[in-house]
């Protein structure tokens, strides 16, 4: 026969997995909802244009390297109108004065982002992919879920599309959102246009609101196992 301790108190299989289905439920609410980003700060790191480049830098306390095309450090793109650049789980634009990573495409080169550390759920802002006669795309290794789009102040345009785990654009603005823990997230621009500007973010710290919750989800778990232990209740696992 088996049982299981939690807090001080003997509970079954089926309590101990609707106590974590709890938590998880209440540790979810914040990722359900808007996010603050931290946006990688290009123009705070070192840059190395070429073909290939390299960049360095980060966002919140997490380094973020970037390797591949890079003709250079753009601060054009005003990441307005900010509908266009935040929605869905997404809560803010990018800031102009990071800098954007300018890329021009037209090769089966791959692009590369690596994170200091795995980094759950990173996003990443896409400006002025493509044009009318063009429609360049971004074609990633992981999927991925568009979270806003629409046009920008500089040109105008419209939304980004997806199909399968590419990113197209006729004049296509907005952000994306890689759901899972990634420490490395690759690319291929193989059409050529102009220029098309890209960076990546990570959610910050939850705030005090988001931990109180899961405190509480943790507690409510607690005491629901000290009751069944003081009414002197003991369940076997099967």
């Amino acid at each position: 026969m088996c049982y299981l301790n939690l807090i001080g108190g003997v509970v079954n299989k089926s309590f101990y997995r609707s106590g974590l289905a709890a938590v998880a439920m209440l540790a979810g609410v914040g990722t359900a909802q808007a996010s603050t980003i931290d946006w990688t700060n290009w123009n705070a790191g070192i840059v190395n244009t070429g073909t290939p480049g390299s960049a360095f830098a980060a966002a919140g306390g997490v380094g973020v390297t970037y390797n591949g095309e890079l003709q250079d450090l753009n601060f054009q793109p005003s990441y307005n109108p900010a509908s266009s650049f935040s929605g869905g789980t997404v809560g803010n634009t990018p800031v102009q004065s990071y800098g954007t990573i300018r890329i021009i495409g037209g090769s089966d080169g791959v692009n590369t982002i690596h994170f200091s550390q795995a980094v759950l759920n990173p996003v990443f802002a896409i400006w002025s992919l493509g044009q009318t006669n063009s429609q360049p795309s971004f074609n990633f290794n992981v999927p991925f879920t568009i979270q806003a789009g629409g046009p920008n102040a500089e040109y105008g345009g419209q939304a980004i599309t997806a199909s399968g785990d590419s990113v197209l654009g006729i004049e296509g603005n907005g952000v994306i959102q890689f759901t899972g823990s990634y420490q490395d997230i690759s690319w291929t621009n193989p059409t050529a246009e102009n220029w098309y500007g890209v960076t990546v973010g990570v959610a910050a710290v939850p705030e005090a609101s988001t931990w109180a919750m899961m405190i509480l989800g943790f507690a409510g778990v607690g005491f629901m196992a000290y009751r069944r232990k003081s009414k002197g209740s003991a369940f076997r696992i099967a």
